[in-house]
């Protein structure tokens, strides 16, 4: 009896030092980028999409509206909102667009309807055990943006699930930077960027199994990397929006263009891709880390900071020049990068 005592007292000191240190870190700033501004003078913001399971949706409005206030205003048995924190609404749902129309249609009396909604019960008790639940946060001012990983303790102190829970878990955190401007060398920057630094994300970020075999995170082709990263491509705003839809005409990319394309030519956009998930907005949509909210002290901090390699790198166009320069040569050689040492290199610029 006292050994379990003992273990039970160690545990409890345990759980009680990793809340402080959750607590702790959910306080602290995040980095900040060079460019932490638009180009109308307004601070930068960052939307935070957060995939999890564990949870009711019931139970998530009510740790929102705890950590961060608001009210609580369900959809449906699949959407909630909490409205009107500091911070903005945040959208709750379950991640399953079927069940998500079903729970806003009003049922009708009768027989047909009655099937359909035992089905619905069925299909709900089950998408609930394996289809995420989804927090979809409003933009946040980047110098703010660390209050969300209060929020994130308090979801894992509850019970909340993320990828490495499962191997069926492909849970995601997904990051919405707005852009400092919209300019097409600025977004061709930060493609590029994106683009030679794949390979190292990929390796720092330790995208879990699940998350790899899906298709959620696709890299870009190696044939449209090279087309971009060629010093010699200085695309209009139309020719850049065109050569991407003509490779790359889903959302399943690691970093998925298509809601800032969206934001600057919509009808070009809703022709190529029939997907009205697609939200027109000036943010880029970076979907590559993993979710990891069950781990203890897991925060946005190390996917923000890999980001942040990102945003340094489009900022700097005679660095970011040089270093697509060798990328390219890595690719035209006979067997390309084969042996996958890319991403070594890529951390020596880093290093340098």
């Amino acid at each position: 009896m006292d050994g379990m005592l003992s273990a039970f007292l160690e545990y409890a000191a345990l759980h009680y030092t990793m809340t402080k240190i959750d607590a702790t870190a959910a306080q602290a700033p995040l980095r900040l980028p060079s460019r932490r501004h638009t180009a109308s003078n307004g601070e930068r913001r960052v939307g935070v999409e957060l995939e999890f399971t564990g949870l009711s949706i019931e139970r998530i409005s009510e740790i929102v509206r705890r950590t961060l206030g608001g009210e609580i205003r369900p959809h449906s048995a699949y959407e909630y909102t909490v409205a009107n924190t500091p911070l903005g609404d945040f959208a709750l749902e379950l991640d399953y667009a079927f069940l998500k129309e079903r729970g806003r249609r009003e049922s009708q009396p009768g027989l047909l309807d009655e099937i359909e909604r035992v089905s619905e019960d069925m299909l709900g008790a089950v998408a609930k055990r394996v289809v995420p639940f989804e927090i979809v946060g409003p933009p946040i001012a980047i110098s703010e943006l660390h209050a969300v990983n209060a929020l994130i303790a308090a979801l894992r102190e509850a019970g909340a699930r993320g990828t490495s829970q499962s191997a069926i878990y492909a849970f995601g955190l997904h990051l919405n930077p707005e852009l400092p401007d919209l300019e097409t060398d600025t977004l061709l920057g930060y493609m590029r960027a994106f683009a030679v630094a794949f390979d190292w994300l990929k390796r720092v970020s330790e995208i879990d199994i699940s998350r790899r075999v899906f298709p959620y995170i696709q890299p870009y082709t190696k044939a449209y990397v090279r087309q971009i990263c060629d010093p010699a491509y200085a695309p209009t705003r139309d020719q850049l929006i065109d050569d991407y839809l003509a490779e790359n005409a889903s959302r399943n990319r690691a970093l998925d263009m298509l809601p800032v394309f969206a934001h600057l030519d919509e009808p070009r956009v809703r022709d190529a891709v029939s997907d009205g998930l697609i939200k027109a907005r000036p943010t880029l949509h970076y979907r590559l880390p993993n979710c990891e909210i069950e781990r203890p002290g897991w925060d946005l901090r190390p996917a923000w900071d890999h980001w942040l390699v990102i945003e340094e790198l489009a900022a700097d166009p005679e660095r970011l020049e040089q270093i697509c320069a060798d990328y390219c040569d890595t690719l035209d050689r006979p067997f390309g990068d084969w042996f996958g040492r890319w991403s070594d290199v890529f951390e020596q610029y880093l290093q340098r």
